[in-house]
Order: structure tokens, then sequence, then C-alpha cells
């Protein structure tokens, strides 16, 4: 009997109307870089980027068992070292695929359907690094000599730890002094249709490993033991109805959410000795680490628990102010789509927190994501010159 993937697969003809961006993106998906591995994609970059009078250097680091890609290409610009810098970046990495028979065909193949390209990376970001590729090199056909500098910063871990990715790069360019005025990262974050969300922020991420200590026994004899079930599920169900804070003007509240639980032998008369419990917070500025580790801490204490507790904090919150980067972007994306963007910092986490450390205008933009992270992830065909056409009338309002 075929597998599902072996009985859906359609056969594969080629696009009528190859388009530049159409070619590259499939050429990135067909490399089946799941994170940390690159799969040649920064390479196949790296070409077209010379070819355009880019300086290219890898900067690879991390651990042999986790050798992480990174990729920094500079194209200066006529004011010399007075010229400001727009960079654009993202990540060559992808997340697994999952069951390769749930998909309706191979996710490194990259099929076009329907009006469609299936195929890992097609949306989250395969498709945006073929984009910035094409728009620089129709920007720099159009005007040779610009004025200001173009960058590309591109990593193989930004769907892994992100330790050894675009942070160690921003901190061997903060090490050189290198200056970046403006960068966008080709996240995707529109929602219906291309051009609907900017990305100008990001809350922050906490995340805690919470160990509730009881007493193991048997299930008939709960006088001689302490269930460490029973004892956190008051706790557990203040902490899920609290309201951490309203957010602000620019960011939604702060959310806790469970992501893990689990206690017991596996046996189903043993009281469990021991509640683990894994959990997330999303926060805004207006409820700072700090203060939700103490809140969550009294909490916990109040109901009388005997716990252990380890936070990790993912990442601080940033925003970008309304600026000339937004500005500029929010025009090109009008002029291209007819379609007025809205400012967002919802969402998850992405390396433009670790840029904004070094550049005062940071933000995201890309295809639709409804797809992303999914089986048969893809992007409609529609989307992507159209995506190429915005970030290079963007670059025509910033560098020409």
């Amino acid at each position: 009997m075929n597998s599902p993937m072996s009985s859906h697969t359609p056969t594969h003809t080629p696009s009528q109307s190859l388009t530049p961006t159409l070619d590259l993106t499939r050429e990135l998906i067909r490399r089946p870089s799941v994170s940390p591995r690159d799969a040649g994609c920064q390479e196949l970059l790296a070409a077209s980027l010379r070819e355009l009078g880019f300086e290219c250097e890898s900067l690879p680091a991390g651990p042999e068992d986790w050798r992480v890609h990174n990729l920094w290409a500079l194209r200066r610009g006529s004011a010399g070292d007075d010229a400001p810098v727009l960079v654009f970046a993202g990540h060559t990495d992808v997340v697994p695929t999952g069951p390769r028979e749930a998909w309706s065909s191979d996710p490194f193949e990259a099929v076009e359907r329907d009006g469609r390209l299936y195929g890992r990376g097609a949306s989250d970001m395969k498709s945006s690094l073929a984009a910035m590729v094409v728009a620089t090199r129709a920007f720099l056909a159009a005007h040779p000599h610009p004025r200001a500098s173009i960058a590309f910063l591109l990593t193989s871990d930004e769907e892994g730890p992100a330790r050894d990715g675009t942070v160690h790069v921003c901190d061997e360019l903060r090490r050189r002094g290198q200056r970046l005025d403006w960068c966008i990262v080709g996240e995707p974050t529109c929602t219906a249709s291309l051009g609907d969300t900017i990305k100008n922020g990001r809350r922050g991420s906490l995340s805690g490993r919470l160990l509730v200590h009881g007493v193991q026994g048997h299930v008939a004899y709960p006088q001689l033991a302490r269930n460490p079930v029973h004892l956190a599920a008051p706790a557990l169900a203040e902490l899920a109805a609290t309201v951490w804070d309203d957010g602000d003007a620019h960011f939604p509240p702060t959310t806790w959410q469970v992501s893990n639980i689990h206690a017991g032998t596996g046996a189903g008369n043993v009281i469990p000795g021991e509640l683990e419990l894994l959990f997330n917070f999303r926060f805004s500025p207006a409820s700072p680490a700090a203060v939700l580790q103490r809140r969550v801490e009294d909490l916990l204490q109040r109901h009388g628990l005997r716990y252990t507790l380890q936070w990790t904090v993912g990442a601080e919150p940033f925003l970008t102010r309304p600026g000339e980067l937004s500005r500029a972007l929010a025009a090109a994306i009008s002029a291209e789509t007819g379609v007025q963007p809205q400012l967002s910092t919802t969402g998850g986490t992405s390396d433009a927190r670790f840029i904004a450390r070094i550049c005062e205008q940071v933000v995201e933009f890309g295809p639709p994501n409804p797809s992303i992270h999914q089986v048969d992830e893809n992007i409609e065909l529609r989307f992507l010159e159209p995506l190429a056409a915005v970030y290079r009338r963007t670059l025509e309002a910033l560098v020409a």
C-alpha cells in the first residue's frame, strides 16, 4: 500500500512563468537546512551577492556537534565610512518536517500546485531571503552607486537555541564598531494578505521549571503521603486566572501558559512524590521579568508549597518606535499592494531582539504566516514578486 505522501504526490510541472524570486526560493527549499544545518543555502546566496559587489564573510560559531553557519555580507555605499547602512537579516535554517508521510509532497522538493509553493521554509523564511536578494539585484541595476551601504546578516541558528547565530554576529559587529542604521528582518509577519502587518517589536520570553515536592505513597493510604498534584492545583488555578498587566499602547498584555506537566511513576496505585511543571510568560514592558518572578514566588509561598524553581529569560522585549524605516517600508507596501500595514508586537520571539541591541531601527516584514511550522507549509505564488518589489522600493527610499 502506498504511503500518504506517495499516493498524493502530484506530477511536478515547472511553473509556466518562472520568476526570479520563485526560482531562488525553490533552490533554497531544496536544501534540507534543518537547524543548525545550512545545507549550502548561505553559499548560494553569497554567490549572488558577490556578483553584486558584496564582500562576504563567513562567521561560524558553536561546538562541533552544533556548528552554526553565519554570513555577514556588506556592499559599501558611495559615502564611504559615513554611509548609513541598511541590513537585510534572516535565517536559512528551518524547523524539522515532522512525519514526512503526512506531507502531500516531499517537504524539500519545492512543489507548485493550486497557486502555491509547498515546502519546508516556503514562508519561514526562504521566500523572504530570495526576495531580498532579488530586490537588491534590481535596485543596484537601477542605482549602481547608491549613497548608503547594504548588508545581509544570515544565520542557521534562529530555529534552534539561538546562542551561536545572530547574537554571535552582532557581538562581533559591535566589537568592530560596525554601524547599523536600519534593519529589516524577513520573518513571516502578515496574517491574511501580504502587507497587512509590520512587526516593530516583540514581547519578552520568560520560562520556568517548577518542581513541587510531596511525599510518595500508596493511594489507599493518603494520610501517609503528600500528593504534590493536589497541593499545587489551587496555586496553578490562581496562576492561570491572574491578570498580570494590561499591556500598553504598543504591547498586548502579558500572558502565562503551561507548556508541560508531569507527575507519577506510571503506576495507578502510587501517589507521586513530585510534580514537574514547565511554563512560559510572554511579557510586555509593563511587567519586567524580575517582577514576574517575584509575583510567582510570592504566590507559591502563600500556598504553602515546598518547591524548587528555575528561571530562564529567553528574551527581553524590544520596541522600534515609528520612524524613518517603518515609514519607508509602509509606503513601499502601500504602493505595491494597496494595503495599509498595521504595526504590531504580537507573536513569538525572533532574532530581531539581538539586532535591536546595536541598531536603533529594526522591523520585521515578510509573507503571510498561517502555515509556518506546519505540515504542508506553503506560500501563495502571487506574493513572491510583490514581496521583492516592497523590499526594492524600501531600498530606493533609504539607500539611493
